[in-house]
């Protein structure tokens, strides 16, 4: 490892091991920083918000939008965490709902492994670890590995020390197919912006929105079931996690019908706490591309 990298480490673990109390103050120090001195995309999130509620005031919509803010300073500061929060500390701080807990348990039981799809809502981070502390299937998450080397290898202890495994991107299929004698669950964050030509269109937040078709059509080939899962925000610091069962069959559904319906069940959620998801990704930075008219030959 590089020196960039211990150093990046000890600063790291400098933030983490901060009191949750002082580290929620300096979260509010980043905020203004953030929102009021930098204005860190902040002409991004608007827009996004504007679009998605156009039935709100710009009143309303600001409020969203600082909210928002302090939620991404506060999620920041509190992945950090990971690498020195005990078990019983995360598991009070991001707790499984019960019918949550009896679905994983009954599809371990029957030995079925699954798919989840989330969105970047609520602390994914910390619903991955908590996930693997309390359940019994082996939990790999699908990822982007960083440009930065030093900041993925970073993350990548992070998000591996309780004892989740990660895959990148575009070794998915080939890992799912290796690994399909375990009971497993692999999570696929399905809210991220596709190329145009590849993607599944259809309105999703009052936009005609890409989506990934990874998601389905892995369900498909793997014939697993797909269960949706929703990060809540309680309060501050404190997340709930519920699971639902979107496809048992996934071999049995329309081309586009398993996309639609975690879509549609991202937008829910969205909508109902909508401080708490991504606004600053360029979630709409691409438009469907005209088809070409076919002229029939005479």
């Amino acid at each position: 490892m590089s020196f960039t990298y211990y150093l990046l480490q000890f600063a790291t673990y400098g933030l983490a091991l901060l009191p949750f109390r002082v580290l929620y103050l300096l979260s509010d120090v980043v905020y203004v920083l953030l929102y009021h001195v930098l204005s860190y995309r902040k002409k991004v999130v608007m827009n996004n918000l504007r679009a998605s509620f156009p039935d709100k005031s710009e009143k309303e919509l600001t409020a969203i939008c600082k909210e928002f803010y302090h939620y991404l300073c506060d999620m920041f500061l509190e992945t950090f965490k990971t690498l020195v929060i005990s078990k019983e500390t995360m598991l009070k701080r991001c707790v499984f709902t019960p019918d949550t807990i009896a679905l994983f348990n009954k599809l371990a039981e029957e030995e079925k492994s699954v798919i989840l799809v989330m969105g970047h809502k609520g602390n994914w981070e910390w619903a991955g670890n908590s996930f693997s502390i309390l359940l019994k299937q082996q939990l790999y998450v699908i990822y982007h590995p960083l440009s930065n080397k030093n900041l993925d290898a970073l993350m990548y202890k992070m998000r591996t020390r309780f004892g989740t495994k990660l895959i990148a991107m575009q070794d998915t299929f080939r890992e799912m197919v290796k690994n399909r004698k375990e009971i497993n669950a692999t999570a696929f964050i399905a809210d991220q912006s596709p190329q145009p030509a590849t993607a599944h269109w259809m309105a999703f937040l009052n936009q005609d929105t890409p989506v990934f078709k990874g998601t389905e059509k892995i369900a498909q080939k793997m014939n697993y079931p797909v269960v949706y899962v929703t990060v809540n925000k309680v309060k501050r610091g404190y997340y709930s996690v519920e699971a639902s069962m979107l496809v048992e069959a996934p071999t049995n559904e329309p081309e586009g019908a398993i996309t639609e319906i975690h879509t549609h069940k991202l937008e829910q959620d969205i909508i109902a706490q909508p401080a708490t998801w991504l606004w600053s990704h360029r979630r709409w930075k691409h438009k469907r591309q005209p088809q070409p008219i076919a002229v029939p030959t005479i």
